[in-house]
């Protein structure tokens, strides 16, 4: 089966940056996947960066464009499908509306929900928001990749530990999901865990300071491409946070204030920098936890 699909993105947009569409949209086509982008907010640049004038995407010509693709003729093209950031509750039920049609169409349709709604700081988007994307889209998603924080919120759970946060996982009801800022092991590293049934993997590598903003977009798209193109989860959870460790390594070495997406292009195809990868097993099977199977390297290679 043909591997490079064309796969539907629907984000916020930057014009200087590599943030939400911009991340999401360059690494799907620079692993060889056509796109349909979608914006639903358009900014001059990420608000950490300061000021930053906010221009909105009307929700009735937002919903409108979105029932054009759903009755266009090229329908059919789109295999798969992700979202990120909602600028208010009306565009995220247009989006449900028009990613319920797909996989209505295509029992295989592959959706990854990132719901992008807070962080540890709470959340800065609105309730209504937040709430729609919980109720509408999270019960469609195969794959979801919210932060600890956005897991915590959407399941009304605790994810003060490892243990927690599989268990707010498996309150979703979703099949897959990798909550990133995970609970690392080893100190002075920050993790992604991935639950997927029964089974709890953990991806872990050094922590870096000052990264630029962009790494949950970046890794969201990377994990779902390596899914469609027939990775396990488990392959697709270390290959993505290897690219997106490598990535923001280099970019902050090189002084950059943005990620250097394609002045590190390679990474997103063939990584090279190690993660500890750890098989967790819940307390209550009275196993112990498996070997670290990856060595954790301190710097990417170079």
């Amino acid at each position: 089966m043909d591997q490079q699909k064309t796969i539907l993105s629907i984000s916020s947009h930057v014009m200087r940056g590599g943030v939400g569409n911009r991340a999401g949209v360059f690494a799907l086509e620079s692993r060889g996947h056509a796109v349909w982008s979608v914006p639903t907010v358009i900014l001059p640049w990420h608000p950490g960066h300061g000021r930053s004038t906010r221009i909105a995407v009307e929700t009735t010509a937002f919903a409108s464009a979105l029932a054009d693709l759903k009755g266009s003729k090229w329908r059919g093209e789109v295999r798969a499908a992700m979202t990120g950031y909602f600028a208010d509750a009306g565009q995220v039920h247009a989006a449900a509306e028009l990613i319920r049609a797909l996989k209505a169409d295509d029992p295989s349709f592959l959706y990854l929900c990132d719901p992008v709604i807070g962080d540890a700081g709470g959340l800065y988007v609105a309730g209504p928001v937040a709430a729609a994307i919980r109720d509408e889209l999270m019960p469609l998603a195969d794959l979801a990749t919210p932060n600890r924080f956005e897991l915590g919120w959407l399941a009304d759970a605790s994810v003060d530990d490892n243990a927690g946060i599989v268990a707010a996982a498996r309150r979703t009801g979703i099949a897959r999901v990798v909550s990133t800022s995970a609970h690392a092991m080893m100190k002075g590293a920050i993790a992604n865990l991935l639950i997927d049934g029964d089974r709890q993997v953990l991806a872990e590598h050094q922590a870096l300071e000052h990264a630029p903003n962009g790494l949950g977009d970046l890794f969201s798209a990377l994990l779902l491409s390596h899914v469609v193109e027939g990775r396990s989860a488990e392959e697709a959870l270390r290959l993505s946070t290897s690219s997106v460790f490598e990535i923001a390594a280099r970019s902050i070495r090189a002084g950059a204030d943005e990620l250097l997406l394609q002045v590190e292009a390679a990474s997103l195809k063939t990584p090279m920098a190690s993660v500890a990868i750890r098989h967790l097993v819940s307390p209550s099977s009275g196993r112990k936890r498996a070997a670290v199977i990856a060595p954790l390297d301190n710097e990417p290679a170079p």
